[in-house]
């Protein structure tokens, strides 16, 4: 079952489209990872997974089918937005109370348990929390309605790190034993090495690239070598280069079983430096200042 399969989507406002011809089918059971530059269209896409806003074309399901913000989606969705929303007057008793009557279903005796675990206080005003117990607070309510996929936008981006270590443990930790489904945006690509298994790069409005991080990571290579010898890598797409001098660095997509060139060596990528080799993509230049022309000609390489 895909927990979100989108085709052509797209969200104009105005005359400014924040997200065109976006197409994913990402199956249940992973920890997906969407990344990508501010302005990218990362919460646009969130906002109209989770039903909070209309497509201006395309379609978007959720959940085997279900069209997104309809009721049977909204059932087996639980959505924690940025800045982990909370009613900052209220004790923390009071918003399980209330998001216990806000939703058809809330397992208010897991959440309240799931607190004393972490050793937040029922009767603490949500306000006096710190930011790790905050966004502790918003997981465990959104976790509590027992959802099949959840969704969080840039939940740590306030937290310090051992805060944000623990958070991303605890959303590991859901999908194991509580067999969520999650996707989860954030620009800490650190972070998400250590927890996302699925990778989904947004830029200028457009999935760049999306897949099995595994699956990424084996198609992906980089080469070290002559920038003299560059002519040989016909047929090899560069998605980003950097130099220095006679020797550079290509992050590359590998075609095929195709040998490495001699002369050059191939070593493993990171899901941080995949990641970032894309988001530079979109300028050539960054990264490889010291070789521009090189760059330009690496592009036109089919």
């Amino acid at each position: 079952m895909n927990v979100i399969e989108a085709g052509s989507l797209g969200k104009r406002f105005g005359d400014t489209w924040a997200l065109r011809e976006c197409s994913l089918a990402i199956p249940a059971g992973h920890v997906a990872a969407l990344v990508g530059p501010n302005g990218a269209g990362k919460s646009t896409l969130l906002n109209l997974i989770v039903g909070l806003s209309a497509p201006t074309s395309g379609t978007i399901t959720v959940l085997g089918g279900h069209p997104a913000g309809s009721p049977g989606a909204l059932d087996g969705v639980a959505f924690v937005a940025q800045d982990t929303p909370l009613y900052r007057n209220l004790s923390v008793g009071d918003m399980l109370h209330l998001t216990s009557n806000l939703n058809r279903s809330f397992d208010r005796a897991f959440a309240a348990r799931r607190l004393d675990d972490l050793g937040i206080p029922l009767r603490r005003k949500a306000g006096k929390l710190s930011g790790g117990q905050q966004a502790q607070l918003a997981l465990t309510l959104a976790l509590g309605r027992r959802p099949s996929l959840l969704v969080l936008d840039e939940p740590v981006a306030m937290l310090d790190p051992v805060a944000r270590h623990d958070f991303m443990a605890a959303v590991l930790a859901a999908t194991t034993d509580e067999d969520v489904s999650v996707l989860l945006s954030s620009h800490a690509l650190s972070e998400l090495e250590r927890v996302a298994d699925y990778l989904i790069l947004l830029s200028r409005g457009r999935v760049q690239v999306a897949g099995e991080v595994d699956d990424l990571l084996a198609a992906h290579c980089v080469l070290s070598g002559p920038a003299a010898s560059t002519g040989d890598l016909a047929g090899w797409r560069v998605v980003h280069a950097r130099g220095a001098g006679a020797l550079v660095h290509l992050l590359v997509q590998r075609p095929g079983e195709r040998p490495v060139p001699p002369g050059w060596e191939a070593h493993p990528v990171g899901l941080e430096e995949l990641a970032l080799g894309y988001l530079r993509e979109t300028d050539p230049v960054a990264g490889a200042a010291d070789a521009p022309d090189l760059v330009a000609s690496l592009k036109a390489v089919p």
